[in-house]
């Protein structure tokens, strides 16, 4: 069978990789070369499921689950299996338990153990939280590697192709069906990097705060991507002034170190999502429809690109992903 999925952020490449791996003839086309343009380009890359099921629909868990595995077996070597720590200043201290009364999974810590788990941040937090099943990897380093896996086993990326050719199409075009998918709508997030050589973590680390939540997430070599925000608009325009010192004042709270490191890079991306935030696998004639992965992109992409491709295939018949 030949198939033409559009798209190649998490969502296309993933589900290209399902379908190969089932024997399909698979074509990927993307009309901007390199993956800068996509929001998966800016995101985390955090396998969380038990933290996401904090704020989530408990789908976010039950299909989330496997996604550590899936990854490890498309790009052995790139997850890392360190778990995630959630921590909140003093004056936050009841944030930690609004946050663990919504989800599971988690170990309490003391200081003791804060600091035995990350040094840099010992005597800093008195608890925490430690989900120690999840994992994450570098997204920018996971899509260029799966695309090369991907070329590898005969994949052809194009950059524009003739639907027609083939016998059904996948569109994974994420944000672009923002207007033309209904109920489809854009949630801007934002990003930094910071590098600083005063600092090491080996594990996302969670700061709880009333109204800017921050995550810091370790790449290696002093840098660290922090996120993110959640802001109800499909805006891609640059960071705003007010994220810009939100992200830092927050990184700041977390470990002084912050306060000298370098900024390299803000991005944005616009995540689309439907009003339950919770992603689908529709099908209109020819063309199977991937999309509303919201903030959970890696999470996600593997049960989705399973499903998508079960359905590609003629294994189920479903126009959407049940709860």
């Amino acid at each position: 069978m030949r198939v033409l999925v559009k798209g190649a952020g998490v969502a296309g490449l993933a589900v290209a990789r399902e379908l190969v791996a089932r024997g399909a003839d698979i074509t990927v086309a993307e009309p901007e070369p390199g993956f800068a343009a996509a929001a998966s380009w800016y995101a985390g890359g955090m396998l969380a499921p038990w933290c996401e099921r904090e704020s989530a629909d408990k789908t976010v868990l039950t299909r989330g689950r496997g996604a550590a595995d899936w990854w490890d077996r498309a790009l052995p070597g790139e997850v890392r299996r360190n778990g995630t720590l959630v921590v909140a200043l003093p004056r936050d201290a009841g944030e930690l338990k609004r946050f663990a009364s919504r989800t599971s999974g988690y170990e309490w810590l003391d200081a003791d153990g804060i600091g035995a788990l990350e040094p840099a941040l010992a005597g800093r937090f008195r608890q925490a939280l430690f989900f120690p099943g999840e994992a994450h990897l570098d997204p920018r380093r996971a899509l260029s590697l799966l695309s090369k896996k991907l070329a590898a086993r005969g994949v052809a990326f194009v950059r524009d192709e003739d639907d027609g050719r083939f016998d059904l199409l996948v569109d994974c075009t994420g944000a672009s069906k923002i207007g033309s998918l209904e109920g489809l709508r854009g949630v801007r997030g934002e990003m930094l990097y910071l590098e600083t050589e005063e600092l090491e973590l080996s594990r996302p680390v969670r700061l709880l705060h009333p109204r800017i939540p921050l995550y810091i997430v370790p790449r290696g070599d002093g840098l660290f991507m922090c996120g993110a925000t959640m802001i109800e608009r499909d805006d891609a325009g640059p960071i705003t002034a007010r994220s810009l010192m939100e992200f830092l004042n927050a990184a700041y709270a977390l470990h002084p170190a912050f306060g000298e490191a370098r900024v390299l890079e803000s991005g944005t991306g616009v995540r689309p999502a439907f009003p339950d935030n919770l992603p689908r696998v529709l099908r209109a004639g020819k063309t199977i429809i991937v999309n509303g992965l919201y903030r959970h992109g890696f999470l996600l992409s593997p049960a989705l690109a399973s499903e998508a491709a079960g359905l590609v295939l003629g294994e189920q018949d479903r126009r959407e992903i049940s709860r």
